[in-house]
């Protein structure tokens, strides 16, 4: 039984990423077939500037959980809240503002 989901979730990956590639080659030779330049593929794409991209968002996010884990820990220690409830929360929260402030600096990066 075991086998079977494991062969049903690695075919049903299989696919989708060969239905990806298949149709986006056609599209592409189609578009081609029909005198379009090819420089249309190479639309938004900036060399070299995706992994700043991921640099600053994953920056970004472990600043935001190292401070909701500290955040966490002054109210687990000062307070008489429940820290079952105070850790996840905190650090999903600060989290969360980790990757929008990151997502906002990657904004005036790429448009500097």
């Amino acid at each position: 039984m075991e086998v079977a989901i494991m062969a049903i979730i690695f075919g049903s990956i299989f696919g989708v990423f060969y239905l990806f590639i298949s149709s986006r080659n056609k599209e592409r030779l189609a578009l081609i077939e029909k005198g379009a330049d090819a420089s249309i593929f190479n639309i938004g794409k900036r060399a070299g500037s995706s992994w700043k991209v991921i640099i600053i968002n994953l920056a970004f996010l472990l600043m935001g959980i190292g401070l909701g884990v500290f955040i966490a820990t002054l109210l687990d220690s000062y307070t008489n809240l429940e820290s079952d409830a105070v850790y996840p929360a905190l650090i999903f929260f600060m989290a969360g503002v980790g990757l929008f402030i990151g997502y906002t600096q990657t904004k005036k990066a790429i448009d500097a």
